[in-house]
């Protein structure tokens, strides 16, 4: 069968790779077209646009890049008529593939949406548009089931696709020597993978460092970018930069200070203690506050529904806070509470398999074995 698969950041990507890989054993001779990255592209097909052209964080950033947004969507709405698949994978990304879902639906395509979008926490209503225009919806997170069951729709929950990731993460037994990282204990900073992140956490992250000198600091940085884009901001021989090697880090780090988003479950998963940062434009975050309506950002946060990691927003966000909460889980009872926290979680999240499950559920759809 044809697949057209739509992912627009890193861990889109990621995903989509995974459920691409399941796709292929149950059908041989699955064909891909794909937005995406370098991840499902190493799974075959043909990559149509990549996610590095298309990720724009926060209210006035989208409006900035509108024009940008809206050629991609043209495209891809041309390719996916020109393509005409058998079925249509939307993987998270909500302001671009509900657009994206819609147009599909009117020409007759079916659409199965991977990663619910996050309507949870903002303008729930839109369950009522997902309803009309989205044929199968899988769930990752385990309090999805009943938010949607309250809107009357029927969801499929398969477990969360990190797990898979992890499963299948073989360490790098020489990694701490690669990088010259055997002497002193890590803390690894993961700044996201998006520009406007970077450039807004990253300075903030490093500020911190005359306060650990018994520490060596990693940043875990993203493939779309090169190594003199993060050095603008390192400016030291201190720092050191890894690309592609996040899992290896994550496996050797003490203590992380993470970007709000899929990495700080990734981290909690990993088991190791962190401190949750993010900064958005100013009017972006001035409206997020009055349309919001979930308690954290974290995903280890929201799904165990209290504070387990500390979460540092806007003006929070700041050498003195940063500092203040990463000594205080780097060891004692401050690490220990976080490490116990994260053994419930790892249990709340279920086991691996979340790929299979959803190729198994979409190829069943298709196949017309299931309502």
């Amino acid at each position: 069968m044809r697949y057209y698969l739509v992912a627009g950041e890193a861990s889109g990507d990621l995903h989509g790779a995974n459920l691409m890989k399941a796709l292929k054993k149950k059908d041989l001779s699955a064909d891909f077209q794909f937005y995406g990255g370098d991840k499902m592209l190493a799974e075959g097909g043909v990559l149509k646009k990549h996610y590095a052209e298309m990720a724009f964080m926060g209210f006035t950033e989208v409006i900035l890049n509108l024009s940008t947004i809206l050629k991609n969507l043209k495209a891809c709405k041309a390719d996916i008529v020109a393509y005409r698949p058998d079925v249509l994978i939307l993987i998270d990304f909500p302001g671009f593939n509900l657009k994206i879902a819609d147009f599909a639906k009117e020409h007759g395509i079916k659409v199965c949406y991977y990663i619910s979008p996050k309507v949870w926490a903002w303008n729930q209503k839109r369950v009522l548009k997902i309803k009309k225009i989205v044929d199968r919806l899988f769930c990752i997170l385990p309090f999805e089931v009943d938010f949607y069951k309250e809107w009357g729709m029927d969801v499929d929950y398969v477990g969360n696709p990190l797990l898979d990731e992890i499963a299948l993460f073989e360490p790098d037994p020489l990694f701490k020597e690669k990088y010259n990282l055997q002497h002193k204990e890590v803390v690894a900073l993961l700044p996201g993978s998006r520009k406007q992140e970077i450039e807004r956490l990253l300075p903030d992250m490093l500020s911190i460092r005359n306060a650990f000198p018994d520490y060596h600091f990693v940043v875990a940085a993203a493939p779309s970018f090169d190594e003199s884009y993060y050095q603008q901001f390192i400016k030291s021989s201190d720092v050191t930069l890894v690309f592609g090697q996040t899992y290896n880090l994550l496996n050797i780090a003490k203590v992380a200070v993470v970007a709000s988003g899929t990495a700080t479950l990734e981290t909690a998963l990993f088991h190791i203690p962190q401190v949750v940062v993010y900064r958005g434009g100013k009017i972006s975050v001035a409206i997020a506050r009055m349309l919001v309506k979930i308690r954290f950002i974290s995903l280890v946060n929201l799904i165990m529904d209290r504070e387990v990691v500390k979460e540092l927003i806007q003006e929070d966000c700041n050498t003195k806070n940063i500092t203040l909460y990463l000594k205080e889980i780097g060891d004692g009872e401050g690490r220990a509470k976080m490490l116990a926290d994260y053994q419930i979680l790892s249990e709340k999240m279920g086991t691996a398999g979340a790929s299979e499950r959803t190729a198994d559920l979409i190829i069943s759809y298709l196949k017309g074995d299931s309502n």
